[in-house]
């Protein structure tokens, strides 16, 4: 890859001797990772640290992938000792090291998404409020009740909070259980009251990416394991992940929170085309809680291929966009594998997905959710949930959260009352709860409300019994039958384990990973379908941005408060940036005109009227938004019937 000299200038700069922290402000595609190599390199061949010392953090699994194939591609001798992990999963080496355990007298189970539902119908059941506010409070205890960037990590300070947090340690201390969120927190209550722990010195170099992701409580986590030698990279028009508290200030502070910072920038996009870059400024100048930086055009990419279109309705939407691809695909204007399409819906996505794969253009879909999604009220919706229980508790029948999930299956309460009284009995006589299911179940023990427990409990012996001794490909096609659709992607999870004769233990460990930390794959020969989201480090010469329509781009929530809207009206601004900023080449940008009314009230679509059984969408905001360099929209024919004369 050629590089100009400003970027070699640029790269020279962040590559420079570290005695001082360093922030580097790093707009998308401006060459980050080509300047965090230079870092690399010079600590290696000129300062001569050891590569053991150094550690290259990341958000996300996909990042940390990216920069562990840039380190080997160095060629520097050593380089492949440097260690690269997600924070959340340095967290998870650390806590589950012997002499940590003991410390913190937790055990490192974490719960999986839908695990976390039957927490919170506990919670609900001892008075602490319904799902949805149970929901956001374990947001922020999982942050270390850190909600603003100013807010010091640690404890809870509001009434309500410190009751919550007493009943739902309570309750991971009583299942053995660790929230994937709570790796920090917990790992930050080491670190503070361990000063000598080996940790606290493991590293004399930290490098951070993707800086503007990280909440405060993980912010402070860097701090304690950094030595003072700290470069982090980021962005603040790419924060997208509020959710978990995360704040865009984060990097723009950084600088006055960390004194003697050197700051560096990379502004110069060469990824995007020219006309990309224009509209990506156009959008992210709406925000108003943001520094006025300004991404700049490589004056030797081209203009760019812009479309904006609207459809009819869904079904059209994913035949046109799916033709258009196929079109490209076969003139040999692009190639599968470097195109994205984006969806705010994965009903979207998946639309498109099937169309591809109908024209024989391969396609895969990447919304983590479709795994493990359902409602476990319903038996027959969450038939993945239970094969996953069933396996964890195939492994080991004691594990207390699978139980906890297999007996509220197919309840409308989840079983709720029945399971608190089994949790009183297990506190009062010492008995586990599998030791307590098998007594009620040969009926020694009686507990009330517990009918739907002993028959879920009947069956899972049953299918225990049916199951034990299977390993390989015989145990993936008992858990999850080949014949049933909801089970194809565990099985294609289960053709990554090398070995032949792998165990449910090894089984469940892959599909944990796959789902609590997905990897985006980069270097493949089919069509991405995936979040806007997911896309987050990823690029390709043809990209697409379907379902751009009002409450789903941007999506947001009505019980909000206004300034809790605007905050995320900023951020759904910066993640439709995100998404446009993908493109090497060219994009298209997608709406329907009419949702199924089932549909739009499912999705909380923005609507003006319903005709018959459709309703009425509103395009989103964000395309008006580009300024006037985006194309006026064109109608699904019209695109069409143009870019085949443009072919």
């Amino acid at each position: 890859m050629h590089w100009n000299d400003g970027l070699q200038g640029q790269a020279l700069q962040i590559a420079a001797s570290p005695n001082s922290p360093l922030c580097v402000v790093a707009g998308p595609g401006t060459g980050k990772t080509f300047a965090l190599m230079r870092r690399l390199t010079r600590l290696l061949e000129v300062d001569h640290v050891a590569p053991e010392r150094i550690l290259a953090c990341t958000f996300t699994r996909t990042a940390a992938e990216d920069i562990t194939r840039a380190i080997l591609r160095l060629g520097v001798i050593g380089a492949e000792n440097i260690r690269t992990q997600t924070v959340h999963g340095f967290c998870f080496s650390m806590l589950s090291a012997q002499d940590v355990l003991e410390a913190t007298g937790r055990v490192p189970r974490p719960l999986l998404g839908f695990e976390e539902r039957f927490l919170l119908q506990d919670l609900c059941k001892v008075g602490l409020g319904g799902v949805r506010s149970c929901g956001k409070k374990l947001k922020a205890f999982s942050a270390a009740w850190a909600r603003l960037q100013h807010d010091q990590p640690g404890w809870p300070h509001d009434v309500e909070d410190q009751r919550y947090q007493v009943v739902l340690l309570e309750w991971l201390r009583f299942h053995e259980a660790i929230l994937i969120g709570e790796l920090i927190p917990e790992g930050i209550k080491y670190l503070r009251n361990n000063p000598q722990s080996p940790y606290r010195s493991m590293f004399n170099h930290m490098l951070v990416d993707e800086y503007q992701d990280l909440n405060r409580a993980e912010q402070y986590l860097v701090d304690l394991l950094a030595n003072g030698n700290l470069v982090v990279v980021g962005d603040e028009d790419q924060s997208i992940y509020s959710f978990k508290h995360a704040h865009p200030e984060g990097i723009v502070e950084f600088p006055g929170t960390h004194p003697n910072t050197e700051e560096a920038g990379l502004d110069q996009c060469r990824r995007c085309p020219q006309q990309v870059v224009g509209l990506a400024n156009a959008l992210i100048s709406h925000n108003v809680s943001r520094s006025n930086r300004q991404l700049q055009p490589m004056l030797e990419n081209p203009a760019g291929e812009i479309h904006c279109v609207q459809w009819s309705n869904m079904q059209d939407e994913a035949e046109g966009i799916a033709s258009f691809i196929k079109s490209r695909v076969d003139a040999r204007v692009v190639e599968s594998g470097n195109v994205l399409v984006l969806a705010p819906r994965r009903e979207f996505g998946y639309l498109v997905r099937d169309q591809l794969n109908g024209l024989g253009v391969p396609a895969h879909s990447f919304f983590s959710e479709e795994l493990l999604d359902g409602d476990p009220k319903n038996t027959d919706e969450s038939r993945a949930q239970q094969a996953m229980a069933l396996l964890i508790l195939l492994a080991n029948p004691d594990d207390r959260v699978a139980l906890r999930c297999w007996c509220g299956f197919g309840n409308n309460t989840l079983a709720d009352a029945g399971w608190a009284r089994l949790r009183a009995h297990c506190k009062s006589s010492g008995d586990t709860p599998w030791q307590t299911l098998k007594k009620l179940d040969d009926e020694t023990l009686t507990i009330p409300y517990t009918g739907h427990i002993i028959t879920r409990c009947q069956a899972l012996k049953l299918q225990i019994a049916n199951l034990n001794g299977l390993t390989g490909h015989a145990l993936v096609d008992a858990v999850f039958p080949t014949r049933e659709p909801w089970a194809a992607p565990f099985v294609e999870i289960a053709t990554a384990i090398d070995e032949d004769d792998f165990g449910p233990r090894n089984l469940i460990d892959t599909i944990r990973r796959h789902v609590s930390q997905p990897e985006m794959p980069t270097d493949v020969d089919y069509v991405r379908v995936m979040s806007l989201h997911k896309s987050k480090g990823l690029n390709a010469d043809l990209v697409v941005v379907c379902g751009c329509i009002q409450g789903l781009i941007p999506s947001i929530g009505t019980d909000a408060s206004p300034q809790e809207q605007q905050r995320a009206l900023e951020e759904q601004r910066r993640l439709f940036y995100v998404a446009i900023t993908r493109t090497r080449q060219t994009l298209v940008l997608s709406s329907v005109i009419g949702l199924p009314t089932a549909a739009a009230f499912k999705m909380r679509a923005r609507t003006t009227r319903t005709v018959g059984t459709t309703t009425r969408t509103i395009t989103s905001q964000f395309i008006h938004e580009l300024g006037s360099r985006c194309p006026t929209a064109a109608t699904g024919q019209q695109f069409l019937a143009h870019t085949a004369l443009q072919k």
